[in-house]
């Protein structure tokens, strides 16, 4: 009897170790993936780099005059040369912002931002921080500004026909959707305009100066919408950047500058009257087909003449312009 409880005690004690060890084996096989269904790769996020400014000195050679490539309300860039020869945009911000805003965590929103990549944004490549001093370091690619290419260069309308217009239309549209929807946390650029929608040599349009809106406060003239002063939830949003590209659209249609709130009052007219070619740069040549002239005055006419509330999002201006983009004349 004793031997009978033995026998199965030992059988019983085999069968579970095989079920044990079954178990382990199923369960490896089950974690084993083929080699077509692997992961997607995670991001590799980028780190930006942190500039000494005997650095910065040495790229921008002590801030030489003979280097500044741009001036605007934030700062004064330089074309700065890396140690491996790499050009560098260096934005060195005001004197008076920095003193202005010396304990608002600089370096911990420049790593946040630094994170951004896509396409049609330019990418912070590091910062430097020292006492009475602030520095960005950027992509440089050799990029000219909306801005200088529609209303500076005298051959702006040659050189951006209507084709590369609505790139650029819907390349910006993108870079926006990506801060907005995509960037983890969201990103509000605060300051859309056309001087910051730069183009590169095969022009493609890529946004700049996203989330430094926390620097310098004061209105973007002509780039706001009302609802920016409004004491009650008003300032920078998800919507007054859309305000800010539906200007954008207007002197991309236009050929106009944007001086305050002319262009959006002059447009809208023109808009609601289906003066559609009234609106359309004389220098340009007649697209092959008005209906793609109509559809992107509507579009900026939805970014500009709605309140905040029924401002359509920047996901769908992107969809709208993307499908513009794939139908233009080629």
């Amino acid at each position: 009897m004793n031997h009978g409880y033995i026998v199965y005690d030992l059988v019983m004690v085999t069968l579970s170790m095989s079920l044990i060890i079954l178990g382990a084996v199923l369960f490896l096989a089950c974690k084993k993936k083929k080699p077509d269904e692997c992961e997607e790769p995670v991001a590799v996020k980028h780190c930006a780099r942190v500039y000494s400014l005997m650095d910065i000195d040495a790229v921008t050679d002590s801030f030489n005059p003979g280097r500044v490539v741009g001036k605007g309300p934030l700062g004064t860039v330089y074309a700065g040369v890396q140690e491996n020869g790499e050009l560098v945009a260096v934005k060195r911000i005001h004197p008076v912002l920095v003193l202005s805003n010396a304990g608002l965590g600089f370096s911990s929103a420049l790593k946040w931002l630094s994170s951004v990549q896509h396409p049609n944004i330019v990418p912070i490549i590091g910062f430097s921080e020292a006492p009475g001093e602030r520095v960005i370091v950027m992509e440089f690619g050799r990029m000219m500004s909306l801005e200088f290419c529609l209303h500076q260069n005298g051959n702006g309308a040659s050189l951006l026909d209507w084709n590369k217009r609505i790139r650029i239309a819907a390349g910006a549209a993108r870079g926006l959707q990506y801060l907005h929807e995509v960037a983890t946390p969201n990103i509000v650029h605060g300051r859309v305009k056309s001087s910051n929608v730069l183009i590169d040599v095969n022009f493609c349009p890529r946004i700049c100066d996203y989330g430094l809106n926390f620097l310098e406060k004061r209105e973007v003239v002509g780039y706001v919408d009302d609802e920016y002063c409004d004491e009650r939830g008003g300032g920078v949003s998800k919507e007054s950047d859309v305000y800010g590209l539906g200007v954008v659209l207007l002197e991309l249609l236009s050929g106009r500058g944007c001086k305050e709130r002319v262009i959006v009052e002059w447009g809208l007219g023109l808009i609601k009257e289906l003066s559609f070619g009234e609106v359309l740069d004389p220098r340009l040549v007649i697209p092959c087909d008005m209906k793609n002239v109509v559809r992107l005055a509507k579009v900026a006419s939805a970014c500009v003449g709605n309140s905040r509330k029924c401002r359509p999002s920047i996901g769908q201006v992107a969809t709208i312009l993307n499908s513009l983009e794939m139908e233009v004349c080629v």
